[in-house]
């Protein structure tokens, strides 16, 4: 399935009923793409949480997993939640997506690993209160709603208590940069506190993609109101050896700003 044709591209405020729902269309529509281009460098049964490349293996942020009751948010085709299930995790995915869905049975049939998945919204998991150890989300769901206080809600909700919930996203200092990979991205354009989405829209102005910013005083808003304690916000370092570029992430911009922030909390 090819996108249909994008008219225009920029930062606007559009409904948040536009925006919210146009993710499951954009994904379906680009997931055979988006896995071509970061499917090595991603692993079909691997964690990693960013462009940086830190894995979980490394980081160890969701603690010991063997054994535990794991749920990944937003899992793309369910590379992280299939290392997690070799590593010894009971490990469900979600995605609103059906097309990232479908690669990821793809990849269940090629590497012999069997990721259990259900097509969700991350603001309306179907699961009861209280039914994981860990939630998590690398990249998934939280960029592309305009509501990701529903989301942390959702996840303190079926945490059990003590149980962790860690995402990553775009670091929010990024946003006041154009998102070039070389020099031109280290120059601010834009204003760290203009919070209008990234939003591209076809001939009839119908939303195909928005992408929503958040400062970082509103992502701790976000964990605090959904009644989750914050533990500690990591900050990839750019490898000398990962000379990738990955849309605006690069060996340039990276040897200067951060990229990504990983949120570890947990449910008191």
């Amino acid at each position: 399935m090819s996108s249909p044709h994008v008219a225009s591209a920029g930062f606007r405020a559009v409904p948040p009923q536009d925006g919210g729902r146009a993710g499951r269309g954009w994904w379906d529509a680009n997931a055979a793409e988006y896995l071509d281009e970061h499917g090595e460098f991603l692993g079909a049964a691997d964690f990693c949480w960013c462009p940086e490349g830190l894995r979980e293996a490394d980081a160890h942020l969701l603690g010991d997993v063997r054994g535990r009751d794991v749920l990944e948010v937003g899992a793309g085709a369910g590379q992280c939640s299939r290392w997690l299930i070799a590593n010894g995790a009971r490990a469900v995915a979600t995605d609103v997506s059906a097309g990232m869905l479908t690669a990821g049975r793809q990849l269940d049939a090629a590497v012999g690993v069997v990721v259990p998945a259900v097509q969700a919204d991350a603001r309306a998991l179907p699961f009861a209160d209280a039914s994981f150890d860990v939630v998590f989300t690398s990249f998934g769901a939280l960029p592309f709603v305009p509501d990701a206080d529903r989301v942390h809600a959702e996840a303190a909700r079926v945490l059990r208590p003590g149980g962790r919930w860690v995402f990553s996203v775009t670091h929010p200092i990024r946003w006041a940069f154009p998102d070039d990979p070389g020099e031109r991205g280290l120059t601010a354009t834009r204003s760290y506190f203009d919070r209008r989405p990234y939003v591209e829209s076809d001939d009839d102005d119908v939303v195909l993609y928005a992408e929503y910013h958040r400062t970082l005083g509103d992502h701790v808003a976000d964990v605090v109101g959904a009644g989750l304690v914050l533990d500690r916000v990591v900050e990839p370092e750019w490898p000398a050896a990962n000379q990738q570029t990955w849309g605006g992430w690069g060996p340039v911009r990276g040897a200067r700003l951060p990229g990504t922030a990983i949120f570890a909390t947990h449910r008191p």
